[in-house]
């Protein structure tokens, strides 16, 4: 049962290759290019979260950070987005609910991030290990603390997104299969419910996304 249940995270493989990979920059082929070019409703919407998130991370990253600092946060909100919403089209696969992809996103990040810190503020990443204001007698155990903190950033960065993108398919999932065992009455009650799911799921697409996003503006931001 648990096998069953858990296949449809499972990527097909079409002529012993996994092309389902490749859908996670299949907005860049459904996006046509006078979308770009062209003002739109949408394209006006969407510029304007744009926008919103940049100040945003710009006022994160503090007043000495450049303009363009924000674009990678940007451009890794609009990519956990686009996939988050496209894995609650049937049929299409969702790749931010594997770690290979969250992992892949986070683990570079922070190490670049660390890489940067303990290279050009030494100083600054030692005295961030120790809080303010802790007394004498507990500074190794907050050391520990927050050496501890630090290397588990990516990992909870990753389970979190994945955990949360598992969770909203596994329950859609299992009230789809209990719908043709059910009374005409039930299956009616099940679909009302279902519709409700998703319109949560398409909330914690977006939510997840920001988060993500949010959290790894606060990581670069405490290196600077």
């Amino acid at each position: 049962m648990m096998t069953n249940l858990f296949s449809v995270f499972d990527p097909s493989a079409i002529f012993n290759l996994s092309l389902n990979w490749l859908s996670t920059f299949l907005g860049l082929l459904l996006i046509p290019s006078i979308y770009w070019l062209m003002p739109s409703r949408y394209n006006i919407l969407w510029n304007s979260i744009l926008l919103t998130l940049h100040k945003e991370f710009k006022t994160l990253l503090g007043p000495s950070s450049h303009n363009g600092s924000t674009f990678i946060f940007i451009s890794l909100f609009s990519l956990i987005l686009f996939n988050n919403f496209m894995g609650l089209f049937p049929y299409i696969f969702t790749s931010t609910s594997h770690l290979t992809l969250t992992l892949s996103l986070a683990l570079p990040l922070w190490l670049c991030f660390m890489l940067y810190g303990w290279l050009n503020h030494t100083q600054h990443m030692f005295a961030h290990l120790v809080p303010q204001g802790t007394p004498a007698i507990l500074m190794p155990f907050m050391v520990c603390i927050e050496t501890i903190s630090n290397i588990i950033r990516p990992g909870t960065l990753a389970v979190r997104l994945t955990a949360n993108m598992i969770a909203g398919h596994l329950l859609l999932t299992l009230l789809g299969n209990t719908g043709p065992s059910m009374s005409y009455f039930l299956v009616t009650f099940l679909l009302v419910t279902q519709i409700a799911l998703l319109v949560l799921e398409s909330a914690v697409a977006m939510i997840q996304s920001y988060v993500f996003a949010v959290l790894s503006t606060l990581y670069s931001s405490e290196v600077n």
